[in-house]
């Protein structure tokens, strides 16, 4: 176990972990020069395609330093905010980190929050300045940052390039140096923890997981103790490029089991697998369950592929354990899910692999998040509102009480007022202003977490030109004046289309969303009025107009009275069409509302 490393790589969106993982992976000789390919453990396209990592990855490497060979597992993590549920999994099964730091952009937010997740698990932080190839490098000034940050010496910071392989070396030599080894007993009762899982359709679901204590061998009877089910597991091995199996995995190592379990259910992350003849004690202390930040209505276009989608979704939250549903019905769209993301991000990855890997086209409905409705009679009882639908009664609510998150911007100091404006425009009340070098500046924000839902983070992006870097977490519940919106097409309620906004929102948001809902829903024979209500009360209203047919066209002159029979029986139809005519939404109308200031 002495020659055993576990470490993961942390860093901010898009300052190379991927690229500088190629490199170790090369200079190790885990992978063979003419496999190589960039981002070579990201193995999904939309991870290629978008050059982003979606979901963390483990690998084995071998390594000798000074006569002695070493095994060093890595897990490279994502950098994106709404993917931060795999780097604290990544980061429970490690004992280091590698903290790198882009060198022409310096720390921002998300470095700050996963360097605090790494701390918090007591793991060894390894300072990387990556992209020193670059001409705008900024060598010193980012290294006081870093230092400022962790309060480590300025030796302690390794230069590197992921591109051209500069330090790549001096970064293994410091793994196994400072990095401790693994702890545990090998003869003590097994004890493992699964840290992620996938579904393969021909073998079933392969588990990764981290042993802290004990062994695990091929054919050996083991339990999961969270569901109390036993299996024999059939094949164990390692995580190379591809999945090498191996008669015996040892405690500190990282692997795989097979144990030809079909039922999604049966395998939940953060669960400990123990051998059945011998079971440990105690359960590991894993992960805490994740908390979705957004919630929308995954619904399947035709309602008979409604069991099709239970199976993708449950085979989908296997290798995304972030992913929460549960069944609801709508009016307008049938029977669907209500489902809970990370984020807009996280749910835009959610619906695109939906219909790449499993075939599944969906319809999602607006975004929303969770609130609590407080009841007048009694003040304890509290009601959940996940969708605006399920809002209780004005008159029987004492009060609701939404999320607040807050929110970490670090951005250079040009562009602090146009953000400041964009917070404040959000309800967002400043709370700290602090400036880490003279041009870039961490602006601390409370604001309520739906306004930032929809199309904060594209427009933060937009009003910086893409400077500003954006964390937040959530800080609680409070008290807010929100009412429910509804939308009303030819006079019917469209629940799918419902909001709870801010009284000072509604006026402006109403108007807005029919203007838009007119220029999407296509024309029809009658003319179809389209109203935005608060209760009983129409604050917006726009009208498409019917698609008219020319009845007059036949008469030639003649008596006025001829034309005014034909428009009247004209008039009486489109009436009564009216009345039995129903508006078919498309798909683009119910994601318009999140693009209102395209």
């Amino acid at each position: 176990m002495k020659n055993i490393r576990n470490f993961c790589i942390i860093a901010h969106i898009d300052h190379g972990k991927s690229t500088l993982a190629d490199r170790l992976l090369q200079t190790t000789g885990t992978i063979a020069d003419r496999d190589m390919q960039a981002q070579a453990l990201d193995d999904m396209d939309l991870e290629r395609e978008r050059g982003i990592t979606i979901k963390s990855h483990a690998i084995q490497m071998n390594y000798s330093f000074e006569g002695q060979d070493y095994v060093l597992n890595l897990i490279d993590t994502p950098g994106h905010v709404d993917f931060s549920y795999e780097v604290s999994r990544s980061i429970a099964a490690c004992e280091g980190a590698l903290l790198i730091v882009d060198a022409t952009q310096g720390i921002e937010a998300q470095t700050i929050s996963n360097l605090y997740l790494a701390i918090e698990h007591d793991l060894e932080i390894i300072p990387i300045l990556n992209k020193m190839d670059l001409p705008s490098a900024m060598p010193e000034e980012v290294s006081d940052q870093i230092i400022d940050l962790i309060g480590c010496k300025p030796e302690e910071i390794i230069p590197a390039s992921g591109k051209t392989g500069l330090g790549v070396n001096d970064i293994l030599k410091a793994v196994i140096e400072r990095i401790p080894a693994p702890e545990g007993a090998e003869n003590a009762p097994l004890q493992a923890m699964i840290f992620d899982s996938v579904f393969n359709s021909f073998r079933g679901i392969i588990a990764y997981y981290r042993i802290l204590n004990g062994t695990i061998q091929k054919g050996q009877k083991v339990k999961f103790f969270n569901t109390g089910k036993t299996y024999i597991a059939d094949e164990i091995g390692v995580l190379k490029m591809d999945l090498l199996p191996k008669s015996i995995v040892k405690a500190g190592d990282v692997g795989y089991i097979i144990s030809g379990i079909k039922q999604a259910n049966e395998v939940k992350v953060g669960d400990t697998i123990t051998g059945a003849d011998n079971p440990c004690i105690s359960a590991v202390r894993g992960f805490e369950d994740v908390k979705p930040m957004v919630f929308a209505g995954i619904y399947p276009v035709d309602t008979e592929d409604y069991e099709e989608l239970r199976f993708s979704m449950e085979k989908l939250q296997l290798n995304d354990s972030s992913l929460v549903f549960e069944p609801e019905s709508s009016a307008a769209l049938g029977f669907g899910f209500r489902c809970g993301f990370l984020g807009m991000l996280h749910m835009e990855i959610i619906q695109e692999r939906l219909e790449r890997e499993f075939n599944m086209t969906v319809i999602t409905t607006v975004p929303n998040v969770s609130y609590y409705a407080y009841m007048r009679k009694n003040p304890n009882d509290t009601v959940t509102v996940n969708n605006p639908s399920e809002l209780p009664e004005p008159g029987t609510m004492d009060r609701i009480e939404e999320p607040y998150i807050k929110a970490q911007v670090i951005t250079k100091a040009e562009y602090t007022g146009s953000i400041m404006t964009l917070c404040i425009e959000k309800r967002g009340e400043l709370r700290n202003q602090v400036y880490l070098t003279q041009d870039r500046v961490e602006l601390t924000f409370e604001m309520p977490l739906a306004e930032i839902v929809f199309d904060f983070y594209d427009r933060l992006k937009t009003v910086s030109r893409g400077y500003a870097s954006f964390d937040y977490h959530p800080i609680g519940y409070r008290q807010s004046d929100l009412i429910k919106m509804d939308l009303l097409l030819n006079a019917e309620q469209v629940d799918a289309l419902s909001a709870l906004v801010h009284r000072s929102n509604a006026f402006d948001l109403g108007k807005r969303i029919c203007l838009k809902l007119k220029e999407l829903i296509p024309r029809q024979q009658f003319e179809i009025p389209i109203q935005a209500a608060i209760g009983a009360k129409i604050i917006a209203r726009e009208t498409i107009k019917a698609l008219r047919k020319d009845v007059t066209a036949k008469c030639y002159g003649g008596d006025i009275t001829r034309k005014r029979k034909l428009l009247e029986k004209q008039k009486a139809g489109k009436k009564r069409m009216r009345q039995v005519g129903r508006v078919e939404v498309p798909q683009e109308a119910f994601l318009a509302v999140l693009k209102l200031n395209d």
